[in-house]
């Protein structure tokens, strides 16, 4: 694709996931904020936008996603998702919570921001739990109607929550509260940087957290900018 100052940066990793490496260098988010311009996001971060987008270019040009997400059926990017992204959320959830509990109680008297890293990181833990299943019990199995739907040329029958939007703007909302909550945990950790007196314990704690941060803008960038978009553009042919 075409990359230049109107080009949309949900837009540009949504064609190529590798992008992300440039956005993320830059601190720019792509997943909760993606519908920014490359001239938006260059003003907000005082960046010329043909640096941002010379590097761009080459990264898109030099490599191409072994995923193409945007040719996949919704229904089998339903299942990635699940099997992927929230199958790994669920096993690392209870494996960060040990070791984050383990260095506040060590470290939190000399590093008194782990208590509040620790504290942010269990509501964010309950609240995944709880959004994942919104989207495992109601919203992914109705992307799965719409999809047969449209694969068999069948009525669509109306769903309880009246349109897919309704699920999906709850949806939006709730990443974007997970975006707000992973930032401020990245910058209390200095970007997950270990202190000079960590110990191994406290290294790996920070890996494994900065690992769940970086899984969880691919699981939210896959959901807007590809899932979501799609799901209701094929609900709206569908109402036609």
């Amino acid at each position: 694709m075409e990359i230049n100052n109107n080009s949309i940066v949900a837009n540009i990793v949504a064609n190529n996931y590798k992008t992300a490496t440039i956005f993320k260098l830059y601190g720019i988010d792509f997943c909760c904020n993606g519908n920014r311009t490359i001239q938006e996001v260059s003003m907000k971060k005082n960046i010329i936008p043909d640096t941002l987008i010379n590097k761009l270019i080459r990264i898109d040009k030099g490599s191409k996603s072994n995923n193409d997400y945007q040719n996949w059926s919704l229904d089998f990017l339903c299942d990635y998702i699940y099997q992927n992204h929230h199958v790994y959320v669920e096993k690392q959830i209870p494996e960060v919570l040990e070791y984050l509990t383990k260095i506040a109680k060590v470290h939190g008297n000399n590093h008194t921001e782990l208590h509040e890293v620790l504290r942010l990181f269990k509501k964010s833990a309950g609240e995944l739990t709880t959004h994942m299943k919104k989207e495992e019990l109601i919203l992914f199995p109705f992307i799965k109607k719409l999809v047969t739907a449209s694969n068999t040329n069948t009525p669509l029958s109306p769903p309880t929550f009246g349109t897919v939007e309704n699920p999906i703007n709850m949806m939006h909302t709730e990443h974007d509260n997970e975006g707000d909550r992973f930032r401020i945990i990245s910058k209390l950790t200095n970007n997950y940087t270990p202190p000079a007196d960590a110990c191994n314990t406290y290294k790996v704690a920070l890996a494994m957290l900065q690992e769940f941060e970086e899984d969880l803008h691919k699981h939210i960038h896959l959901e807007n900018n590809i899932l979501f978009k799609k799901a209701i553009k094929l609900e709206n042919q569908l109402n036609n």
